[in-house]
């Protein structure tokens, strides 16, 4: 299962109600940043999210409300005995942004592994209790399979998804149906072969068929785009921008590279997603709330976010 909190659900400048963009994921006690706006190490200490065990921080694009926090939490994790390296991944250029960053924090004890991200699937991996970059999918682990979009925005701009996949279902029954030693059990569920007195053991003697995993989309700072619906199709949660909410701001949002409430519904809609999270709102909306019906309309299972909201994903 996945483990979310909304840390900042605004955009553009801090408010004294509201932090800027970013989100936290927890996966078995390990954690994926997402966007590091002004403010985010106070929301994480506000809302008890911790940090420690922060693997991957992923920036969609290099705007000061997504990325103006992070020196300062460089900077504590670097202060907190962090030795293990940490994961970047961001737009094109988000190499040379990071070194600008860390001359502002020189010295840090542990290594930043940065990634442009090319729109290919990275795999991670819990190992040696860490999120490990590797190299391919092995359906008998669960994977966390991360993926991102290139997004229509006024800048070089990232979308990403995040795909835990679940490994096919043991059957106990079938193993001895099958005349499988109980000994061999658990290194055929990890996808091994194994040949004992002249028989071959595969995996698929003791396995079900395989299961559905968990889909998480975010996506913000974007115009919508046929490529992102096809990109976010059947989440089980789209946490997407609702810049404007009042659809008299539809020139606005064109103007500025963003979505109205409506605009994001339509996505979730077209995209048939179980749940849309409203986020990234404009200092202009001072109660998200009221325009909540403008995406209802469109898509019935909407939430309003707000600063500190949690969800778990769990398998179906």
């Amino acid at each position: 299962m996945l483990d979310l909190t909304l840390l900042g659900c605004g955009g553009g400048l801090p408010m004294s109600q509201r932090f800027l963009s970013s989100m936290m994921i927890s996966y078995r006690g390990r954690k994926i940043l997402i966007d590091c706006g002004e403010g985010t190490q106070v929301s994480m200490r506000q809302f008890n999210t911790g940090f420690k065990s922060l693997d991957i921080i992923c920036i969609t694009h290099a705007h000061g409300d997504h990325i103006y926090g992070l020196p300062g939490l460089l900077s504590t994790l670097g202060n907190s005995d962090r030795t293990e390296p940490i994961t970047i991944i961001g737009p094109k250029g988000i190499k040379e942004i990071m070194e600008n960053i860390v001359s502002l924090v020189p010295n840090l004890p542990y290594e930043l592994d940065i990634i442009e991200s090319t729109d290919e699937q990275m795999v991670f991996r819990i190992k040696n209790k860490m999120l490990c970059l590797e190299e391919s999918i092995n359906e008998f682990e669960e994977n966390i399979i991360i993926s991102t979009i290139d997004l229509e925005h006024s800048i070089d701009c990232k979308g990403y998804k995040f795909h835990l996949t679940r490994r096919p279902k043991f059957l106990a029954d079938k193993a001895i149906d099958s005349n499988i030693p109980q000994t061999l059990w658990s290194k055929l569920q990890s996808g091994g072969t194994i040949e004992l007195n002249d028989k071959v053991y595969y995996p698929d003697m003791l396995l079900g068929d395989k299961r559905l995993g968990i889909k998480l989309s975010y996506i913000t700072d974007t115009r919508p785009t046929e490529s992102t619906v096809e990109f976010i199709k059947e989440s089980d949660l789209l946490v997407c921008e609702g810049t404007y909410g009042d659809e008299e701001d539809i020139e606005k949002a064109k103007d500025n590279k963003h979505m109205t409430f409506s605009e994001a519904a339509t996505l979730a809609y077209k995209a048939k997603v179980s749940q849309l999270l409203l986020t990234h709102f404009s200092p202009s909306i001072d109660e998200p709330h009221m325009y909540l019906n403008n995406a209802e309309e469109i898509f019935k299972n909407t939430i309003i976010g707000f600063d500190g909201f949690r969800k778990t994903l769990r398998y179906e």
